[in-house]
């Protein structure tokens, strides 16, 4: 039986991601896979998502992964700044679920500038039970340690919870350990899944 559902947060309870985020301004495709190499998928950005690093640092290092390419990290580097919103149907999906006796809680690899800059769009967080930011805990997704950071720190029992998030390879982790899974595609998609799955 489901009693505690875990929610990523990036493109399932706000409407932000990163390959969205990127493809909105408009880069040829070389631009924007050295982008991605220079940011997300570098060393430099996961420990920038576990708050190791400042703001200039960050910004320093991407330039240093490539660049070529620094007129277009700056523009990207500062335009994230205010990007991330609440989806209105965010909060009243979890007061339902709440309400019908569920916990709810989040692991989210949300990342560092993002939770500090736009801390305000996250205002569902502090009606939730609970839950791990990646930089926090200098742990992130994939790593199965944070999945078992969240079970110990709450005391959840994995056969009792379901993980939504929008990327599959964050699912794995938390099947091996037993819990049920659901990969978001969209928020449509998620509350029907979900609500499949409770059902």
């Amino acid at each position: 039986m489901i009693k505690n559902i875990i929610f990523d947060i990036g493109n399932v309870l706000t409407d932000f991601g990163w390959e969205a985020f990127f493809d909105s301004f408009g880069f040829s495709e070389d631009i924007l896979k050295r982008l991605a190499k220079a940011t997300v998928l570098s060393e430099s950005w996961q420990e920038y998502d576990r708050g190791k690093m400042s703001d200039e640092e960050i910004l320093n290092s991407f330039i240093e992964n490539d660049p070529g390419i620094e007129k277009e990290l700056r523009q990207i580097f500062q335009s994230v700044k205010g990007m991330v919103t609440r989806e209105e149907f965010a909060i009243p999906w979890l007061q339902s679920l709440k309400e019908s006796g569920y916990h709810v809680y989040y692991l989210s690899n949300f990342s560092h500038i993002a939770h500090v800059d736009c801390a305000e769009a996250l205002d569902f967080l502090p009606i939730m039970d609970g839950g791990i930011l990646s930089y926090q805990d200098q742990l992130i997704k994939p790593q199965p340690e944070i999945y078992e950071l969240l079970l110990s720190r709450y005391h959840l029992n994995p056969e009792e919870c379901v993980f939504l998030d929008d990327t599959e390879r964050n699912l794995l982790p938390a099947q091996a350990l037993g819990m049920k899974t659901i990969l978001v595609k969209n928020h449509e998609q998620a509350v029907r899944d979900l609500g499949m799955l409770l059902s």
